[in-house]
């Protein structure tokens, strides 16, 4: 193996220059700061935490956690989601806070990769989690929060598409009972958009004509309420009829909020995580085939912490959002420049003391001799202003010199 050079990075890690990090703090602010308009309170969890514990429950594969050793031999992970972590909190921390529970979060989160182009193994992720409510308002509310904060990121053109656990379960349990395998391959194909892989699937369990039907009409249920109508009349499974009520109630819902115009029902959703079992959705913005956000319901989690609560949620994809999502300008707030002769420091760097605490962004600077020599005392202002002035770093530029004291 070479050595990496000087400038050389891990493979999926990436610098983020400070017109980069301004972009991401303020979609992280502004999105944060609609999460708390709408009820849901901040929550910070370790970057580390144990395998043994985290990282199983976490739907990220095993190969693609980061692990290392502490110095007692205890198998550690990089946080893969926050999800886990968060329900390893509401089980310990908050378990005597009364239910609901509205969390939100930004963070830093780790995924080991092959070496692709494209793919990070280090991204942030700013989201929420709505526990203790299994009722289709908590759904739709994440879901209506979702699109809040997706606006409130800056991404104005986007489609949400919604959809179900149960309903795929229940299809697939009463067209081919107890083919566990040939069911998992069908999640996988349309998990991974794959619908040639979907039908040649379909094909291969040579099953009589109407069960193929079945499984095939499944990727023609996408679009508006009148979705629900129809998927009910596809299976006759007690479980894909609950999660479709489920599911119509969430749409319900959300056409109260004024958002379902946002919001198409995609049977063919099932989430990308293996700990989902109810409604789950992504959101596309115009200029990408990725998703933005995706969330959904998973009551199941928590039982492996101890505590059997229902639990919602989303997280948004804020590298995507950064990278991907255009018309996301972010203004950046230029410094006023202070210069100033070592005669007129104190008075110069006490004006910067004023100007900070007006919330204004100050730069300091001494001025060299050779400067003030180059520049007569009297015309000095008036050409080196015109000549800084040029400069577009800086928003206004006051001089402190001890014959022009205030010049600007």
């Amino acid at each position: 193996m070479s050595k990496p050079k000087g400038f050389e990075k891990p493979t999926g890690f990436r610098d983020y220059t400070p017109l980069v990090v301004n972009k991401l703090r303020t979609i992280e602010r502004n999105a944060l700061e609609c999460m708390e308009r709408w009820g849901y309170r901040q929550i910070m969890t370790p970057t580390i935490e144990y395998y043994d514990t985290v990282g199983v429950a976490s739907s990220t594969s095993d190969r693609k956690l980061f692990k290392l050793l502490n110095s007692r031999g205890t198998t550690l992970v990089l946080r893969s989601d926050l999800t886990a972590p968060i329900a390893r909190v509401v089980s310990s921390l908050l378990k005597d806070e009364p239910l609901p529970l509205r969390l939100s979060y930004h963070a830093n989160v780790f995924r080991s990769i092959e070496e692709e182009a494209g793919r990070e193994a280090e991204f942030f992720q700013t989201g929420v989690e709505l526990v203790g409510d299994d009722s289709p308002e908590a759904d739709a509310e994440v879901v209506a929060l979702a699109i809040a904060s997706l606006q409130a990121a800056g991404v104005s053109s986007f489609k949400i598409a919604m959809g179900h656990m149960g309903f795929l379960n229940g299809l697939l349990e009463e067209v081919i009972p107890g083919q566990t395998a040939q069911q998992q391959e069908l999640k996988n194909g349309l998990l991974g958009r794959d619908y040639v892989g979907y039908r040649e699937s379909i094909e291969a369990l040579d099953l009589e004509p109407k069960l193929k039907a079945q499984l095939e009409a499944i990727l023609r249920l996408r679009g508006g309420k009148e979705i629900c109508a129809q998927a009910a009349q596809l299976s006759s499974s007690p479980e894909a009829a609950e999660s479709i009520a489920h599911l119509c109630a969430v749409f319900e819902v959300l056409e109260a909020y004024g958002v379902s115009e946002h919001v198409l029902i995609d049977l063919t959703m099932i989430g990308d995580f293996s700990y989902y079992t109810g409604m789950t959705f992504e959101g596309y913005a115009a200029e990408l085939g990725s998703p933005v956000c995706s969330g959904g319901r998973y009551d199941n989690l928590l039982q492996q912490f101890g505590r059997a609560l229902p639990a919602t949620g989303f997280a948004l994809k804020t590298n995507r959002i950064i990278d991907g999502v255009h018309g996301i300008t972010i203004e950046e707030e230029k410094p006023v420049l202070i210069e100033y002769q070592s005669e007129c420091r104190a008075e110069a760097l006490t004006e910067a003391a004023r100007l900070r605490s007006l919330g204004k962004n100050v730069v300091t600077a001494l001025l060299s001799e050779e400067k003030i020599n180059i520049e007569t005392a009297k015309v000095a202002v008036t050409s080196s202003e015109q000549e800084v002035r040029s400069d577009k770093r800086y928003a206004e530029v006051i001089r402190y010199a001890s014959e022009e004291r205030g010049a600007r």
